[in-house]
């Protein structure tokens, strides 16, 4: 058995116990050092604390592999377990249900369509587009790509009358005030005192 598939085979049980799924597992070669690169994911995403147990799971996992059949993996290895990042093509029932809500452009035919994911299920996706809604199930679709939206502050989140909590400019800037004369009153008390010596 290839090295990748006895690996997928004792994770894959672990990290479903984990209640996440196994999005890809790859073995490259760093050195002399062999890299097992994990990428989970589940449904609401996987936080730094799920992933940091998964990868402990794993970890104790494949070490007792290792005491059960001998050396799994030949020679040292490193573990990295990780979720997808948003580049991550849709390609699964699973991965366009998770991206409910956000844009994505994916070919539909010989046409290209970029849209919100406003539904999707076992069979389709549901995508609304400056044109209408389009209906696809997933085998009339190539990988679906999630496009990074950068949303900017506008008057209804932040309204031009808002002030900081310091106040306008006008009021942050100084001017002749008391500040200045109560510092130069304090140093002629001490020209006085000097001069009573």
């Amino acid at each position: 058995m290839a090295l990748r598939a006895r690996l997928e085979s004792i994770i894959t049980p672990v990290v479903e116990d984990a209640g996440c799924d196994l999005e890809d597992l790859t073995v490259s070669r760093a050195g002399r050092r062999q890299i097992i690169r994990i990428l989970v994911d589940a449904d609401g995403g996987v936080g730094l604390d799920a992933i940091a147990e998964v990868s402990r799971a794993i970890s104790a996992a494949l070490d007792a592999a290792e005491e059960a059949g001998g050396e799994l993996v030949p020679g040292e290895y490193q573990l990295e377990v990780s979720s997808p990042g948003v580049d991550r093509p849709l390609t699964a029932p699973r991965h366009w249900r998770r991206n409910v809500g956000r844009l994505v452009q994916v070919s539909a035919g010989d046409r290209q369509v970029t849209g919100r994911i406003t539904a999707a299920d076992e069979d389709g996706v549901v995508i609304e587009t400056a044109k209408g809604i389009v209906e696809a199930e997933y085998a009339q679709l190539g990988p679906g790509k999630v496009q990074i939206e950068f949303n900017r502050v506008d008057e209804a989140e932040f309204g031009p009358d808002d002030e900081t909590e310091f106040g306008s400019d006008d009021e942050a800037e100084f001017g002749p005030d008391d500040d200045d004369e109560d510092l130069d009153d304090e140093d002629d008390d001490e020209e006085v005192e000097g001069e009573e010596r």
